[in-house]
């Protein structure tokens, strides 16, 4: 896999590229952004929220639970040198107790989520 970012003339506004898809990403005004795409922490959770929705329809269906509609909800904080990514998960139908502590402990073995609590190194080439 491979993502190209590109910032060209307009401040902070960048083109993001991978295997035919763009997308945009850029600061929000009151960062001297142009608000024209999301900043890249709101897609550092985009990336987080829907690998775990996938991830738990692949489960449900696979167990056959109607769970309706997934919902995703994240937040970010960070501050003192670390952060903290809080997520509140919903399903439109009801579900079982049982179903739901099942389909949260699910939620932590996405790819993105077994990629964030692991550990990351970056090399710069």
């Amino acid at each position: 896999m491979n993502v190209i970012a590109k910032i060209e003339k307009i401040n902070y506004q960048v083109t993001i590229n991978s295997e035919g898809h763009t997308i945009m990403a850029d600061e929000p005004i009151v960062n001297n952004g142009g608000n024209t795409g999301m900043s890249p922490e709101q897609l550092l959770l985009s990336s987080l929220g829907s690998c775990i929705a996938i991830t738990l329809r692949m489960y449900s269906t696979r167990k056959e639970w109607n769970v309706g509609n997934i919902s995703v909800n994240l937040s970010l904080e960070t501050g003192n040198g670390t952060t903290t990514i809080n997520k509140e998960i919903s399903f439109s139908e009801s579900i079982s107790e049982e179903q739901k502590t099942r389909l949260l402990q699910i939620s932590h073995s996405c790819p993105i989520s077994k990629i964030l609590l692991g550990e990351i190194k970056m090399n710069t080439i």
